[in-house]
């Protein structure tokens, strides 16, 4: 059995041609009549010039060529498999971003409210919870506010130490929620308060100190029944472990309180009783192998001003004293411009508050895409030294440069966005410069 491809091509007289589309088809020639090359045949057609090949398979051919066949058909079926699938998964890409364009909007509009209530709390916890209930990210309930310093990351351990100390009826009430949401059941003291003192920095008036115990006694004994005949007892024994915590682990404190003294202070508190000498030995103990551990101010790291920059990117600066240039990681927030070495780098090698500034482009042959900041005067600018110490500036020009014009632009056009004008420095510069040239 024979099987018969046309292949559409005109024969040249004396030209040597290859059959395209087939590889054990070496070459044929200008001939009148068939010839035979290797198992194909080759017919030319007088009148047309268009060539006829005639392919001789044996049964193993045949069988492979029906393989492949099997195997082509299989490959175009998956193929429109795919294609049928990337179809439906745009499809689906398109309804969802028509369906979360707007709902994408909101997300990042109140990430940035957020962002400014937890900034605004850092300074003042009061001004803080007041923008965030104005924007509707927080309700006026002492259980809201107070899931919320428990919960919300990036808040300042001091500020929600302050806050909860105040004695106004409800900041009382939010510190009772704050410190039920502490569990506290089958703990020890000493691992409970841990636990409470974790969560905020413990403020240094006495007054709030105590109203602090106070509740979290009463929530201890709730919470452990037959520890303690009465939350007062728990209170006093708080008290004084907060006090032992200090004379034994403050290094300014000369004369360290001893297992014994301890114990005297803890005489008759338990209803005109003792308490167990053994429970005292292990809060002693305790407190002695392994202070409490003074909560980090979370608001204080600078992670959080980062959050959601204006603009952030690599440029080049260069150096105030050698004039050399070296790459820098800027980041552009509220009104500064930020430079570290690292992207990973949680402290800034310097900060540029862009309070009265200007930007200007600055072609150089060398550095193409060059702009500056500048001021008439010293710019307000703080960096830090090889020692760690942070010092201050003596710029009137920084001079930054991009990899290319286009973000270059961008860079030039975000910090000039961000800068803020104040009349008072200009008319202090004024007022400077009349007192220097008074003779």
């Amino acid at each position: 059995m024979t099987e018969t491809v046309t292949v559409v091509t005109t024969a040249v007289n004396g030209d040597s041609q290859r059959v395209l589309g087939n590889k054990r088809v070496l070459a044929y020639g200008y001939h009148d009549h068939g010839q035979i090359f290797n198992r194909w045949v080759v017919n030319q057609n007088r009148r047309s010039g268009k060539l006829e090949v005639r392919i001789k398979l044996d049964d193993k051919d045949k069988r492979l060529l029906e393989h492949i066949h099997k195997l082509k058909a299989k490959l175009e079926k998956e193929i429109q498999d795919l294609k049928n699938d990337i179809s439906e998964l745009t499809k689906d890409m398109e309804v969802l971003e028509a369906t979360f364009t707007e709902s994408d909007s909101k997300n990042s509009a109140r990430a940035s409210e957020l962002h400014i209530g937890r900034k605004k709390f850092n300074m003042s916890a009061p001004k803080g919870i007041d923008y965030l209930e104005s924007v509707g990210l927080l309700n006026h309930t002492c259980q809201d506010i107070a899931q919320f310093l428990s919960k919300m990351e990036g808040l300042s351990k001091i500020q929600i130490g302050e806050y909860l100390g105040e004695n106004k009826e409800f900041n009382l009430k939010v510190l009772n929620e704050f410190v039920r949401i502490h569990v506290f059941s089958n703990l020890s003291l000493v691992d409970a308060l841990r636990q409470l003192l974790a969560s905020f920095r413990l403020p240094g008036e006495a007054q709030k100190i105590d109203r602090m115990m106070e509740c979290f006694a009463q929530h201890y004994c709730t919470s452990n029944p037959g520890v303690f005949t009465n939350s007062d007892t728990c209170y006093v024994v708080s008290f004084s472990l907060i006090m032992l915590n200090t004379t034994l682990h403050n290094p300014s404190v000369k004369e360290k309180t001893t297992l014994e003294q301890f114990i005297s202070m803890n005489r008759g508190i338990n209803n005109g009783g003792d308490l167990p000498r053994e429970l005292l030995v292990t809060l002693f103990e305790d407190i002695k192998s392994k202070p409490f551990k003074i909560p980090e101010d979370d608001g204080s790291d600078l992670t959080y001003t980062f959050f959601n920059p204006d603009r952030e990117g690599w440029l080049v600066k260069e150096g105030g004293n050698y004039k050399s240039w070296r790459r820098r990681w800027f980041i552009l927030t509220d009104n500064c411009l930020y430079y570290f070495r690292n992207t990973t780098d949680k402290e800034p090698r310097g900060i540029i508050p862009l309070e009265n500034l200007n930007v200007r482009d600055c072609p150089d042959s060398k550095r193409p895409f060059c702009f500056e900041i500048f001021s008439s005067g010293v710019i307000k600018a703080c960096k830090t030294d090889s020692d760690g110490r942070v010092v201050e500036g003596n710029h009137s020009v920084y001079r930054i440069a991009a990899s290319n014009v286009t973000e270059k632009d961008e860079w030039m056009k975000s910090i000039q966005a961000s800068i803020s004008n104040d009349p008072f420095y200009e008319k202090l510069r004024a007022r400077k410069k009349k007192a220097s040239n008074a003779s």
